[in-house]
């Protein structure tokens, strides 16, 4: 052998055993009742069973590694720790004592006024005031944090923290435990995962304190208190306000700006349920996930025993399908729609006359009358330069990126303004400019040019800073929401429903830029913010209220309280639409069960109740191993006598996916629900279904009589059509009204052809 091929030979083996031997974090469920009796709580046994797994493993490299660090130990989430381990070391833990399953720790997606007034929400009537305004219902935030100093967090006029709660003000860098108070009581931050990763990590802001603004956002969407005069930059000015005003937070850091990982979020979690929270807000998700493999589903589960309300983000992958994340079926997933409110700015046109377009630019601009000169498409920016002291008019072609390239271009000429006509559905994404601009629909534009071009010196003059209510359609399904079937609970219809997500206004970290002027940070107190980040807080505040009006209910039966009492109608009087599929009617895929509305909420007549042992069904329908089922439930003893997919939901979805089914064969697939009377006395509720192209769809029976609150009844939905299903999506109703039409209950049936490949 040559001395160059020895040494490669060399080289290829000692980094095949540093790749084997390289250390991930892993999340270790273990079996309680295995511990030895030697060992006095389940830490030592854990800190003991890693010391005896590293030499061997470093034995069988050769390799100087260092010992096994555990993270954490969990005491609710999980049954077990989470530890630095090289995948030698997870083999041999996997013949230890106690041992049931691993998973390797993620990287978790963050999913990034005038709302509560869209939602009907006021002082006088309905949920405020029956709920109290939330008054001390406890909203645990997972998020990036918290910026303390925030009016949205003032406690005036707040009653004493209640005596239940168990948790705390952690001090830290830029943080102090006085910071807390009536409204913000409590506040800790976990990172061990994130350091494991990144042993020689310096994180930037050791404590709660927020560097990002998304947790201070969202906190304060979901319980934030008044604030007179807020606005972004002018735009959006009124008294801003949280669902639940009245409502406490407590803020659990694990999403940092130098990573997001399991380790810390379920370590968040467990420590939340500890703590005493009532409902958990997480805009954050995984995708593409058994439930076994997923940390904050086994996590939530835990939380849901504990009888804590959970919410979550549905994801900003759309408007694919099949992209949703948290399809978990014991906790709420949001999807983010739009409101009757957009933010603008009036170009006006020399005196004959103006037009109104979209705009969101932050900065002071002049009053004064500009040239105003059509480009076309503003293709060539040589010849956009030489007329920097015009305001330019653009045609948008239409084309991939055409917009953007446009867009690039006029902010690089240094122009007076850009105004842009276009028909693009994400427009959005270039609202927030820098520089002067005005985004404009193709009518609104025509009249534009025509101006342009029957002036012999056209001038116009822009007036920015415009708040518009009033729009319709409204609400709409946003282009970016992720869509259902859930990969990892198909069974169950996902998202669960939708709440505002677009351009919410909600509190800011004062020492972070809120948008740019050219090349300068501005800064302010308010920021807009577009995701289902925005979407799921506002539900998490929904679902405290609900909670406070009914302490006694389960996650399960508020979850269906907000479904069942959801809006499917937008402001016209039509089906509410879909931005992703260019404004046709949106489907359950994309919305769930409809616009999540408070009041109706509060008073739902009939909920559709699920206790964990439906759950454990659940799970055992699927097929799941014993410790797959153990991973999840923390127990061997799961009682799978009656295993079955058909969850006790407020939603239906059918599956017509059999690609051999023979021409004009039929299916009948059948669902099984309980519905619990929460109103008050006797009364009778009569079945309808909405038709349903291709299907047929029969409820039996089709009257319910209840003689008492509290009372459950049973009924068979049943759902036949063709095998394999022409549509990809079909979708109706079924509604339970009482004689006194009183309440109304809804519920969507989805029939699809779609097969979630796994």
């Amino acid at each position: 052998m040559t001395k160059n091929l020895y040494v490669w030979v060399s080289f290829t083996i000692l980094s095949t055993f540093i790749k084997l031997a390289k250390a991930d974090n892993y999340i270790v469920h273990m079996e309680p009742s295995a511990m030895p009796k030697a060992f006095s709580n389940q830490q030592s046994w854990y800190l003991s069973t890693l010391s005896s797994v590293s030499p061997k493993s470093r034995a069988k490299t050769n390799i100087n590694l260092p010992f096994s660090k555990l993270i954490y130990t969990y005491n609710h989430v999980i049954q077990g720790f989470s530890a630095v381990l090289t995948p030698a070391e997870l083999e041999v833990l996997k013949n230890s004592q106690g041992y049931v399953s691993s998973v390797k720790d993620r990287a978790v997606k963050v999913d990034t006024t005038h709302s509560f007034e869209f939602l009907g929400l006021n002082s006088g009537t309905g949920a405020w005031p029956v709920s109290n305004f939330g008054k001390d219902v406890i909203i645990g935030v997972i998020d990036t944090g918290v910026w303390p100093e925030s009016e949205s967090f003032n406690d005036n006029g707040m009653s004493d923290v209640p005596p239940r709660w168990k948790g705390a003000c952690e001090s830290g860098t830029q943080f102090n435990s006085s910071l807390c108070n009536k409204k913000l009581i409590g506040a800790r931050s976990f990172n061990k995962g994130l350091i494991a990763h990144n042993p020689n990590i310096t994180i930037s802001m050791n404590s709660p304190r927020d560097t990002e603004g998304h947790g201070t956002h969202t906190s304060s969407t979901a319980a934030g208190t008044y604030v007179e005069d807020a606005s972004y930059f002018g735009y959006a000015l009124g008294t801003a306000r949280g669902m639940a005003p009245g409502a406490r937070v407590a803020m659990y850091k694990a999403l940092w700006e130098e990573g997001a990982y399991t380790t810390d979020i379920i370590a968040a979690i467990d420590q939340a349920i500890d703590d005493g929270v009532d409902v958990l807000s997480m805009s954050l998700g995984l995708d593409e996930l058994e439930l076994y493999e997923d940390p904050i589903a086994i996590a939530t589960f835990s939380a849901i025993e504990k009888n804590i309300f959970v919410s979550t983000s549905a994801g900003n992958e759309g408007p694919d399908m099949e992209t949703l994340h948290n399809g978990t079926p014991w906790v709420l997933t949001v999807a983010a729609g739009t409101m009757d409110r957009d933010f603008g700015a009036t170009l006006n046109l020399g005196g004959k006359g103006s037009v109104i377009g979209m705009a969101q630019y932050p900065g002071n601009f002049s009053s004064s009358e500009f040239s105003i000169v059509f480009m076309d498409a503003c293709g060539n920016t040589t010849d956009l330069r030489k007329i920097k002291q015009k305001i330019v008019v653009c045609q948008d072609p239409g084309k991939e990126d055409s917009l953007s390239d446009q867009f690039n271009k006029v902010q690089v000429a240094g122009n007076i303004a850009g105004v842009f006509i276009t028909n693009n559905s994400n427009v959005d994404i270039f609202v927030q400019s820098p520089f002067p601009a005005i985004f404009l629909e193709q009518k609104d534009g025509d009249a534009v040019v025509e101006f342009i071009k029957t002036n012999t010196d056209p001038k116009a003059s822009i007036e920015f800073k415009k708040t518009i209510l009033g729009i319709k359609p409204s609400p709409t399904v946003t282009s970016y929401t992720s869509r259902g079937p859930s990969y990892s609970c198909p069974s169950v219809l996902k998202p669960d429903i939708m709440a505002p997500g677009d351009s919410v206004l909600a509190a800011w970290p004062t020492n972070i830029g809120a948008a740019r002027v050219n090349e300068d940070l501005v800064f302010s107190n308010f920021n807009l913010l577009s995701g289902t980040s925005m979407a799921c807080p506002h539900v998490s505040g929904i679902a405290a209220l609900l909670k406070a009006s009914y302490p006694d209910w389960s996650p399960a039966a508020i979850r269906s309280a907000l479904m069942t009492t959801s809006d499917q109608i937008d402001n016209t009087g039509s089906p509410i639409k879909d931005i992703g599929e260019n404004l046709r009617p949106a489907n359950p895929l994309a919305m769930g069960a409809g616009h999540v509305n408070p009041n109706k909420a509060l008073d739902p007549g009939l909920v559709y109740d699920a206790t964990v042992q439906d759950y454990v069904n659940l799970l055992c329908g699927l097929n799941f191993t014993e410790k797959q089922m153990k991973t999840i439930t923390k127990s061997f003893s799961n009682n799978c006598s009656n295993p079955s997919l058909d969850l006790n939901y407020p939603s239906f979805i059918a599956f017509f996916n059999d690609r051999d089914a023979k021409p004009n064969s039929t299916a009948v697939l059948e669902f099984q629900r309980t519905v619990t009377n929460v109103g008050d006395g006797s009364s009778t509720y009569r079945a309808t279904v909405s038709p349903i192209n291709g299907l047929m769809v029969t409820v039996e029976p089709d009257v319910l009589v209840f003689n008492a609150k509290y009372e459950k009844k049973s009924f068979k939905l049943s759902v036949e059509g063709p095998r394999q299903l022409n549509e990809a999506v079909s979708f109706g109703y079924l509604t339970w009204e009482d004689s006194g039409r009183k309440h109304v209950v809804r519920s969507p049936i989805v029939a699809t052809s779609y097969e979630v490949k796994k």
